[in-house]
């Protein structure tokens, strides 16, 4: 049931108060007509009792013993005493004129000590026992609603007795019976216009109160419209006129609200950019955050919480603790224990039923010692083991590089001064006439030093600042070039290249030749460890902030044991391989804010996964470095062709 609005509250409130005050006088106006209505049937029957009694004292007050009665005798008296009255003419027409003189008296008439009626409006009881009736001084004497349950109950008769006396001896009693059924009819025509008339008042009331709540809310549903412009998402573009000027209570109001409504402006501008900035920074959240109020129930949830919680954020937001997690699952018993036993959980690892493994922490929120909230906090194990490892070996290459570059910059001026030498040696070989073995071995050091060279050069190259130049590309299409260029090498080594982009666009904000360079380098790497031929598939997913190029070969595998050194500089397994493809293509995707890992099983071969973070804001997409490259064929190891000032190693 809705709420009752506050017009309905009033209408109610004062149609109450009439009723209440309509029912009161309405039981004292009833019971002032019971009494009075029983008291004049009481006072009707007893002037009809005092009537007959007369009547019947002046009948027997006769000399017996002129009609031959026998006075010792009482069975004689009392028969005399009955015949008088049954012979006497006024009793007998008082009588039959009784019942027209008094509407509430239903009978009337004498009966004997032993109940036996002697005279009797209705002729055929006289002779006859009389009923037995209740006194008609019950009713008199009962309560209002004791009298309204007699008068309106089943219809009977009351009798009111008066004894009759012959001298000083008793012998019976005037019997006046009152029926229920004629105080009735007497009192329902006045009851019914009781009645009408407090319809009628509760009804005026009605009105008056819809009319008075009117009158008195119109004040208040102005506010309320006011309120309403205030806190409406789009502003009127046709406001009300300005309130005219009060001294009275509904103008101070108006001050007041329009006090506030400029606060709540200037709040809710401040509130929407927080929660912009909020949403912005719970959607890129890697963790699952849910943040808990005073009463368990949920008033913020990260996008990323939904693969931990199995529901989306719109169907948890408010839900309480116990609405959110179960006793069914590893997590849902640990969280509910801890909220139980208000205990806080420190960074913990655990692993949930379907083999999953996650870090989740519980910290509850207190101000002053008061607690105000909770904190849960949910990481994928895998992942922030996956981070740790990166971070770790992108130190291992920083450092690396730091040394090389030393090194390098170091070895670079010795090489180039024996170079130099070498040369003036050589000039006097020939101008001495050397021997044939002497010039063997010169030419020997000679290529061993420019071999030397290179690695040297390698090494500045590797070290020295990238500026990548991003644009927003389709990776279907940078897929699609690498496919074409390295298809002739795979074809030269039985390799098949099969491409299963995506049909959705996958847009990233990349540097399009560094992104090929570093795909081309796996791809090839991939084409040159399937000794046997075989098929190389890459294909491409995305999920809600990310696309994954997934290139699965069907070589020998990575062993286990030098998995760690993959991406590490100057490592290789290949006779005539640098080790620097694949730390470039890792350095690449460091560059782009993505990542770089693969699996891999021992003769099953390897799967590598590029991760990118896609694109926001729709821009025009480019095909940087395609007419470039369209006609280069790369080694895993030796760096794509870039333009002219530019290097990517």
């Amino acid at each position: 049931m809705g709420r009752i609005r506050l017009k309905t509250k009033l209408v109610l409130a004062i149609s109450g108060m009439v009723f209440a005050l309509v029912a009161v006088f309405s039981y004292v106006y009833i019971s002032h007509r019971l009494r009075e209505s029983t008291t004049q049937g009481y006072t009707r029957a007893d002037f009809v009792a005092k009537e007959i009694e007369a009547t019947a004292r002046k009948a027997t007050q006769v000399d017996l013993r002129t009609l031959d009665v026998d006075v010792t005798n009482p069975d004689a008296v009392e028969a005399a005493v009955e015949r008088r009255l049954q012979e006497d003419e006024g009793l007998s027409t008082l009588l039959q004129t009784v019942l027209a003189y008094s509407s509430s008296v239903y009978d009337a008439g004498i009966a004997d000590k032993h109940g036996r009626a002697i005279v009797h409006t209705n002729s055929t009881l006289v002779g006859t026992q009389l009923d037995h009736r209740e006194d008609y001084g019950d009713v008199l004497n009962a309560n209002s609603f004791q009298q309204l349950k007699m008068i309106y109950g089943p219809p009977r008769v009351y009798d009111l007795s008066v004894p009759i006396k012959r001298g000083d001896d008793p012998f019976g009693n005037i019997r006046v019976g009152i029926s229920t059924v004629f105080l009735q009819s007497e009192l329902t025509p006045q009851l019914n216009r009781a009645l009408l008339y407090s319809a009628i008042a509760i009804l005026l009331s009605l009105a008056l109160a819809a009319l008075v709540s009117n009158l008195a809310l119109q004040p208040l549903e102005a506010i309320a419209r006011r309120l309403d412009q205030m806190t409406a998402e789009v502003p009127d573009s046709h406001p009300p006129p300005p309130e005219p000027d009060r001294v009275d209570e509904y103008g101070l109001v108006n001050t007041k609200i329009d006090r506030l409504g400029r606060q709540i402006r200037d709040v809710k501008e401040i509130f929407t950019t927080l929660k912009g900035n909020l949403d912005q920074v719970m959607g890129s959240l890697q963790e699952g955050v849910v943040l808990f109020t005073n009463e368990s129930r949920v008033v913020l949830v990260s996008a990323s919480a939904e693969r931990f919680l199995g529901r989306t954020r719109e169907d948890t937001l408010g839900k309480s603790v116990e609405e959110i997690f179960t006793d069914a699952n590893k997590l849902g018993r640990i969280v509910l224990d801890a909220f139980a036993l208000h205990h806080v959980i420190s960074q913990r690892e655990i692993e949930l039923e379907n083999g999953r493994r996650i870090q989740i922490a519980l910290d509850f929120i207190a101000e002053r010692g008061q607690r105000i909230g909770a904190l849960l906090t949910m990481r994928d194990a895998e992942s922030v083991r996956r981070l740790e490892t990166e971070l770790e070996l992108s130190q291992r290459i920083a450092s690396i590089g730091r040394l090389t570059s030393g090194v390098a910059h170091e070895v670079k001026n010795p090489i180039n001064a024996i170079v130099v030498h070498l040369e003036l040696l050589r000039e006097k070989m020939r101008a001495g006439g050397g021997d044939d073995d002497s010039r063997r071995h010169m030419d020997i050091i000679g290529n061993e030093i420019q071999r030397l060279d290179r690695v040297v050069k390698a090494l500045v190259d590797f070290n020295r600042p990238i500026e990548p130049r991003f644009n927003t590309i389709d990776l279907r299409r940078l897929v699609e070039d690498v496919t074409m260029l390295a298809s002739p090498d795979a074809a030269r080594n039985g390799v098949t290249i099969t491409n299963q982009a995506s049909s959705d666009p996958l847009l990233v904000k990349a540097d399009a030749d560094l992104v090929k360079q570093a795909l081309l380098n796996i791809v090839l790497n991939g084409v040159q460890a399937m000794e046997n031929g075989g098929l190389l598939r890459i294909s491409t997913k995305r999920d809600e902030s990310s696309t994954t190029i997934e290139i699965v070969d069907q070589g020998r595998g990575i062993p286990a044991e030098i998995r760690d050194k993959v991406f590490n500089l100057f490592f290789t397994t290949k006779k005539e391989g640098s080790g620097i493809g694949l730390a470039m293509s890792y350095r690449v995707m460091q560059l782009h804010g993505g990542s770089l890992s693969f699996e891999s099983q021992p003769g099953a071969g390897t799967v590598f996964h590029m991760t990118l973070p896609l694109s926001q804001q729709p821009v025009v997409v480019t095909q940087g470095g395609r007419d470039n490259q369209a006609n280069e064929t790369l080694s895993p190891h030796q760096p794509a062709s870039r333009p002219a000032g530019r290097s990517i190693l």
